[in-house]
């Protein structure tokens, strides 16, 4: 078995991403981001084609292993929903594992619900509160996603942060368990995507 099999939750979490707001927000939708970046702007520069890696820690070796990535986000076309589809090379034995996201931004402005699909597993349904950590633009910010899930069948908070430099992105996973006492967070993995030119 592949030492790095990965589970449906685990790409899930790093291939899905909040629905894009391109209507006008609802009534009770939080105002722009401070900074003056909106949550709209920067889901929607997440569209379009990437291209990297995911990577797994290895903690006894405290190194990182790697494996091929693409990505491709699309507009759902309802200003609320992207359709996010995801290739991973897991090696010979296993070949080119997809997953399908579709994402959908809540009526509250602020979080999102995602369905994930992947052949041979039941689908999966998860929601997650997003706050815009800092923005300078639509192509350079700081997001992060929390939800109250499971990690290692343990209850967990677990928060992706995603960060964009440009044609840069990369979203860190971390979980807590929340069946001990205090607040420790634990790097689960990390994907690190360049975007792929617009074809002339």
């Amino acid at each position: 078995m592949n030492r790095y099999r990965l589970s449906l939750g685990s790409l899930a979490l790093l291939v899905a991403a909040p629905a894009i707001a391109q209507d006008a927000p609802a009534a009770d939708a939080p105002a722009s981001d401070a900074l003056g970046v909106t949550l709209a702007a920067v889901l929607l520069s997440q569209t379009g084609d990437w291209t990297g890696k995911l990577e797994y820690r290895d903690y006894q070796a405290d190194t990182w292993f790697g494996l091929p990535m693409m990505l491709a986000v699309r507009d759902g076309g309802d200003g609320v929903t992207q359709i996010r589809t995801a290739d991973f090379d897991d090696g010979p034995e296993t070949g080119i594992v997809r997953i399908t996201t579709v994402t959908m931004l809540g009526a509250d402005g602020a979080s999102e619900h995602t369905a994930s699909f992947r052949k041979g597993r039941v689908p999966e349904m998860t929601s997650a509160r997003l706050t815009v950590a800092s923005a300078k633009d639509a192509a350079n910010w700081t997001l992060v996603a929390e939800e109250d899930g499971k990690d290692a069948n343990r209850p967990a908070i677990i928060r992706l942060t995603t960060v964009r430099e440009g044609d840069t992105m990369t979203t860190l996973k971390e979980v807590d368990f929340t069946d001990d006492a205090g607040e420790a967070w634990l790097v689960r993995n990390r994907t690190t995507l360049m975007r792929v030119p617009e074809a002339k």
